[in-house]
């Protein structure tokens, strides 16, 4: 006589599994349950990990300092608001709203109070103006560091715009967002170069001409991608600056 085989199958009411199909279903957990580990160690590896930038969106702070224009414009404060940060001075970029250069004819080499929404992270910091707020005041004008020589570099790494780069956006670098940076570097707001020195710590330098000129326009085709940049460093007001000529950039890829 043929025998009789009894398929196990689970009714949604019984208080217990049948036990093969308990077996089954600890095999099938327990494997599922690997799988998930297994790639969250995958995605934890390739994970990049952002860094700390802030963009203080919605709050004005009030400034006082004195404007200087080149090589971009910016605020030289004799008491740093964000914190002592390479010497006495302090030394934020401006920015006008969106991605326009900071409009300050008329006030270059003066000493003013305005009011902005201050972008900010480790390498630096930059002051995105409130319209119609720059005032001239009656306090001296905080003095200017001369640019100290740190010598000639060969250094690798990537053109981005600073607004984005300090806080504005995060990461605010690579391809996906070289047409926003080419935008913003378009419009007036200053170049860096973000690298990495001799120690794998990532910098960033304020790119200028070889005589310490604006560079936007002549450097816009190579925004976003692997660069190679040969030329003088100098540190001052707390930025680092590289000089180079834009026809001596060197693409990577």
């Amino acid at each position: 006589m043929k025998e009789t085989v009894t398929e196990e199958f689970y009714i949604g009411y019984e208080p217990r599994l049948p036990a093969r199909l308990k077996r089954r279903m600890r095999w099938v957990v327990g494997a599922l349950s690997s799988l998930v580990f297994i790639s969250a160690l995958v995605a934890a590896a390739g994970f990049q990990r952002l860094p700390k930038v802030y963009f203080e969106f919605g709050r004005e702070r009030e400034f006082t300092g004195t404007i200087i224009e080149n090589p971009y414009p910016s605020l030289i404060t004799p008491a740093p608001e964000a914190g002592e940060r390479n010497g006495s001075l302090m030394n934020y970029l401006l920015s006008g709203r969106g991605k326009h250069a900071a409009e300050v004819s008329g006030f270059i080499g003066r000493s003013v109070k305005l009011r902005g929404t201050l972008v900010h992270r480790s390498e630096g910091a930059m002051i995105e103006i409130s319209p119609d707020s720059i005032e001239l005041t009656g306090s001296a004008s905080a003095g200017i560091d001369q640019p100290e020589s740190l010598g000639r570099f060969t250094l690798k790494g990537e053109i981005v715009d600073s607004k984005c780069y300090l806080g504005v956006m995060n990461p605010g670098r690579a391809k996906v967002h070289r047409d926003c940076a080419v935008r913003c570097i378009s419009g007036g707001i200053p170049p860096l170069f973000a690298a990495r020195d001799s120690a794998g710590n990532e910098i960033a330098l304020l790119l200028t001409s070889s005589v310490g000129e604006a560079v936007n326009q002549a450097i816009l085709d190579m925004v976003g991608e692997p660069v190679e940049i040969t030329g003088n460093v100098f540190q001052q007001t707390g930025w680092l600056v590289l000089r180079a000529d834009p026809q001596t950039y060197k693409r990577l890829n």
